[in-house]
Order: C-alpha cells, then structure tokens, then sequence
C-alpha cells in the first residue's frame, strides 16, 4: 500500500481518516427490552412498549448485549471497565420515540484497543500497520422513517427502536482509503470470528460514519467532516477519496472546512451537507437515571475470555505452521465460514496421506472456482468437508490422478455423490499397470515415428507429447509417474 497523497493546484495534501462503525450485537432481544431483533419483519411488529416510550416504562440492560461487547473488547485487546454508566443524549427524531438516546460517553464498557491490518492484499506476510481503538460503547438504536410509502406523509418503522449496537470508535490512524478499507474488513472479520455482530452491511448490522480531514504534509490537523451511514467497504474508499478531494478543491480556492455531517450518494459517489455537526455540550449528555451503573465481576469477565474463539490472525499463523502458503492461509482466515470449512476438512483428512497445503490448494483452486461458477458461497457447497476429504485421500494414495480427481469432482458437483462411489462405479480408478501402460506406449510410438526419430535425434521437449498421447489413449487412467518412468524407457531403446 504506498503512501496516499493528493495532488492539489498548489501542492499535496494527505488525508486523516478515523472510523466510528455502528455493529448490531447479535443477541435475540434488544438492549433493554425483550422485542425481537430478526431482520425483515413488518414494520412495527417488533416494539416493546419500552421501545415505543409508553410512560412508566422502565429500561433493563440485556446482559447478553453486554457480555457480547465485552468479548469484542477482549478480541482487539481491548481495556474491560468493570465499571461502566449509561447515559441520556438528548435529540428529537421521529423515529426516536423517548426524545433521547440512551448510550455511553463518559465511562464506556470498553477502552482502548487496536486492530492490526495488512498493508499488501496480495501479502498477507507483508508490513503491517496498527490502528488504534479509542472505545467501544453500547447503546440503543432509533427507528427508521420511510418517506416513499405515501406522497404526503412520512411513516415510521420502531421495529429497530431499542436494538443493541455497539459503537466501535477508532482513532484518525488511518491515512489512505485502501487503509480504511483495511481495517473496516478485519474488524468485521473479528466480529463475525466472535459471533458478537453478522456484519451484514446490506441489511445495515453494520455501518460506519467516516470522518475525513486534510492536510498539508506534516501540518496540524484539519477540520474534519463525518459522512454518515456508509454500509459497505467500497463505498466508504469511495466517500473518504472524493471527500478528501472536495476539502482540498475548498481550501485551495480559499475557503474554510466546516464541521458538519454530509451523506454519501452512492449513486454519484458524492457527498452533500446534511447539518451542521453537533458537539457532545449539545447533546446535554448526563447520567440515566433510571439504570444503575454496570458492575462487571471477574467470574463474568473469565467466563467471557473463555468463549472466545481462535481469531483470524492466531488461525492464519497456525495455518501458514502447517505448510500453507502466506496467501492462501490469508484467503482461508479472511471469512469465517470459509475457515470453518477448512478446519473441518483437515479434521477430516486425518490419517490419510493428503497434506495440509495440498488440501489449501484445492479449496483455493478447484472449490472456489467451482463456487464462483455455481453463483454459491461455501456455506451452500453442493461438496462436503468429508467429500472433499475422501477425494484428496483418493489422489494422495494414487487411486486417482490429477485430471481423473477433476472429473470426480465435476461429477460430485452433479450428483451429490462421494468420490469412492463414482470412482467404483463410473471405473474411474487411476491404474499403474506396467504391463497394460508398456502396450499403449508400444502403440503411440509405433504411430508417431516422425516424432520419434525427432525425439531420439535430440529434440527432448516431445517427451511431454508422447505423455500426453499415453494418457489420451488410456482416458486419463494411466498413473502418471508410472507413464513417465516406462516411457523413458521405451523412448531410449
């Protein structure tokens, strides 16, 4: 990744770029209410009447929303508060019933951390660079206003009213759109590992504000705008580059950057001015006096480090330990579907001769091509973990060659079938009889005597015909290393 700069009229400027991204905490009930969370209902089928404000309703923290956090916490080695407060920002929306938010500001569930991104896509070994994590709070979400649903009026949906969101703020670390991008993927490939959030940004579980200042080289910081709701990783490269352009087009024309909010078109890649931004005085922020603070006991914090899975950087290295290429233990840790899939595979390649790297080649290779054809993702893999094992044992102790195991594993893809019932009934099995591979060769060379003379006369780059016309003749079933051993043979006598 080389260094970000933008050219201006009157020189470079460089960019400082922070993230706070919006996660919904995968839990089954909101923050504080026992409304449902699934994605998709009717509108206004999912309000509580603590979600819907009611009078006398009171709030109750949802201790799963909680322990979700901290264990996202603990995965970028994050600070834990044992002590934490909810407070009240106070705002009107619509689509905020309560005419406040309840979050956190002052004493967040979560304190400083950092994630560590790559620098080189194509090298997962390459530099890296550490992006510091300033906090993670927890607070409620607000409704949804829709404005197309009738010429005249705006309707409003609370079924979001309520649900749990943490909100992972990071520090202007970041100086590139590619770096931004970076890091927007490996937090969501952390949460996704830990379970906290889906990170579905299409359906808005995960979204970020973007703010984006610039500078001259080495100067002070500038005055930054924060364009929110970005809900996927292109389009917040693509808001950060054109913001990064429009402040510097206002500054060298002799204008000033005001501190505002804009919105992204995802349309024209544009951003526009949607407010002027607040600051925390005008949120009149203070203490919620209807929830005691949070108390977290050692047992509870143990017992969140314990369900804490292996994550991508720990899978990746012991990968890499097992003879996988950088790249390919890069590409197999970057979902977590995809590594479960591969955990399960070696799982079911024990005992048999197949080798860690060899299997990592053929997911690579064979599976996700094969996928990428059939328009699925491997969690909808017409072939199993255990399939693909049996296949790769199959080729690791010469039962099928190379091309044999693709046609194997064409017919998988059909049908649904192992590899040792299509082998058996299709007679598919690779064969190393010598005595039936010396005929076939006796017979290609007794054909081909112009390339034979031509071979003996020194031209050795036909070998690789005469391989290819034993293998034709004999449908691909012919072991390979055998053809290539009795045909030295044949071709020096």
């Amino acid at each position: 990744m080389s260094e970000y700069r933008i050219q201006g009229a009157t020189g470079e400027w460089e960019v400082v770029i922070g993230l706070e991204v919006h996660a919904q905490v995968t839990t089954n009930a909101k923050l504080f209410s026992g409304a449902a969370t699934a994605f998709g209902a009717e509108p206004n089928t999912q309000v509580s009447l603590v979600d819907a404000a009611m009078p006398g309703m009171l709030p109750v923290p949802n201790m799963e929303c909680i322990r979700q956090a901290v264990r996202t916490g603990m995965a970028i080695d994050a600070q834990i508060n044992k002590w934490s407060r909810f407070d009240r920002k106070n705002y009107f929306y619509a689509d905020l019933p309560q005419g406040y938010q309840i979050s956190q500001l002052y004493h967040p569930l979560v304190g400083e951390g950092a994630i560590e991104i790559g620098l080189d896509e194509k090298n997962p070994d390459g530099p890296t660079k550490r992006i510091g994590v300033e906090r993670i709070h927890v607070e409620q979400d607000a409704g949804k206003l829709m404005h197309d649903q009738h010429p005249t009026r705006s309707y409003v949906d609370l079924n979001r009213s309520g649900v749990a969101l943490m909100e992972i703020v990071s520090r202007p670390d970041m100086a590139s759109p590619a770096e931004a991008g970076a890091y927007l993927r490996k937090l969501r490939a952390i949460l996704r590992y830990v379970g906290s959030c889906d990170g579905n940004m299409e359906e808005g579980s995960m979204r970020a504000d973007v703010n984006v200042s610039v500078r001259r080289v080495g100067d002070e910081l500038g005055t930054r705008t924060e364009t929110k709701n970005v809900n996927s990783v292109r389009f917040v490269m693509a808001a950060i580059e054109y913001e990064a352009k429009r402040q510097v087009a206002v500054l060298e024309d002799g204008g000033k950057i005001v501190q505002e909010t804009r919105l992204f078109n995802v349309e024209s890649g544009t951003t526009r001015s949607m407010r002027s931004k607040e600051d925390a005085h005008d949120y009149r922020y203070f203490p919620d006096p209807d929830l005691l603070p949070l108390e977290l006991t050692d047992t509870f914090l143990e017992e969140c480090r314990a369900s804490l899975p292996e994550l991508p950087d720990a899978k990746r290295r012991r990968y890499e330990a097992l003879g996988l290429t950088p790249y390919n233990a890069g590409v197999l840790t970057a979902e977590v579907e995809t590594a479960r899939w591969f955990d399960t595979l070696l799982d079911a390649l024990e005992g048999s001769q197949a080798k860690p790297a060899q299997a990592a080649n053929w997911v690579a290779a064979e599976l996700f091509g094969a996928l990428n054809r059939l328009g699925k993702d491997i969690t909808e893999s017409p072939v199993s973990p255990a399939q693909a094992a049996e296949l790769l044992a199959l080729v690791a102790d010469g039962t099928l060659s190379g091309s044999l195991s693709k046609q194997v594993f064409e017919i998988m893809l059909e049908t649904g079938d192992g590899p040792s019932k299509i082998v058996e009934e299709r007679g598919l099995k690779q064969t190393s009889d010598t005595g039936a591979i010396e005929a076939v060769i006796a017979e290609v060379l007794e054909k081909n005597p112009n390339q034979l003379g031509q071979y003996r006369a020194g031209k050795e780059a036909l070998f690789g015909f005469f391989v290819g016309q034993t293998m034709k003749a004999m449908g691909g079933k012919a072991n390979p290393a055998v053809v290539n051993d009795l045909l030295k043979k044949a071709l020096a006598g």
